[in-house]
């Protein structure tokens, strides 16, 4: 598939896909949802990736929907049919295997902040702006927002930035726990690399348990939670990896780990 709205680079088991549509600010579209949905498909079958970058420009990740597309919607019935695609596309990055990392420069708002919640980590640089200013047009975020959110800053906060539609700045959304880190601007491709590259070093299939046992278990309650971690954590003594990392811990020497 040619790529029109998105970029794609792989290196050292790190994926990139980059937003490109700079005439609109990186805006979300249908085409954008699409090319999304295809190429996560592609890197979620690809053994050879173990980590996921989505970022944008340096001044904007993406400034929410493409508002040119909803001027044309009409009817209730076409909203569902936009809303499910984006919910569809957003829910299917959520539940990939592979760690996601969101790179945020410039702007994060409406569905391009939604975009970096389905992640699993958020480093940006001190420009980054986020903000949820759909009830600025009389609606509300229709792409996960209203529930991701609160699960991620506490719902008095989630409220807040809701109701309000105001945006905020990169070490505001540090100190509400929205982000992992503040860098300089200059410094953003070589934080998220380093950070990339470490989690791709660590064993995948303990990668892959440890997302399966969070994500799964936030919804549970704790002693379903617990009993749903044991299953994760027994599944690993049959890898490779964890026979050689603990045979490495016992040699005292660095562990090679295979990926099986």
């Amino acid at each position: 598939m040619e790529y029109k709205t998105i970029n794609y680079t792989k290196k050292d088991g790190i994926a990139t896909v980059t937003l490109n549509r700079p005439a609109s600010m990186n805006a979300l579209n249908t085409q954008v949802f699409g090319e999304l949905q295809h190429i996560f498909s592609r890197t979620e079958t690809d053994d050879d990736v173990k980590v996921v970058v989505i970022t944008g420009s340096e001044k904007f990740f993406a400034a929410g929907a493409d508002i040119m597309e909803l001027a044309n919607i009409a009817t209730p019935l076409d909203v569902q049919r936009y809303a499910r695609l984006s919910r569809e596309v957003f829910r299917q990055i959520e539940a990939a295997e592979k760690p996601l990392i969101a790179a945020v420069s410039g702007f994060a708002l409406g569905g391009g902040c939604e975009l970096t919640l389905v992640c699993d980590l958020r480093i940006v640089s001190e420009s980054a702006v986020f903000g949820l200013p759909e009830i600025k047009i009389g609606v509300l975020p229709g792409g996960g927002g209203t529930q991701r959110l609160p699960r991620l800053v506490g719902t008095t906060k989630a409220k807040e930035l809701l109701y309000t539609g105001d945006n905020i700045d990169a070490q505001e959304a540090l100190r509400i726990g929205l982000v992992n880190k503040v860098v300089p601007v200059e410094k953003l491709p070589e934080e998220t690399y380093a950070l990339a590259k470490k989690i791709a070093a660590r064993p995948a299939a303990a990668v892959k348990m440890i997302k399966l046992a969070v994500d799964g278990g936030i919804n549970l309650d704790i002693k379903s939670a617990i009993a749903y971690e044991a299953r994760c954590f027994e599944i690993l003594f049959s890898t490779y990896d964890q026979q050689e990392g603990m045979k490495a811990f016992r040699e005292k020497r660095k562990a090679v780990f295979k990926g099986r």
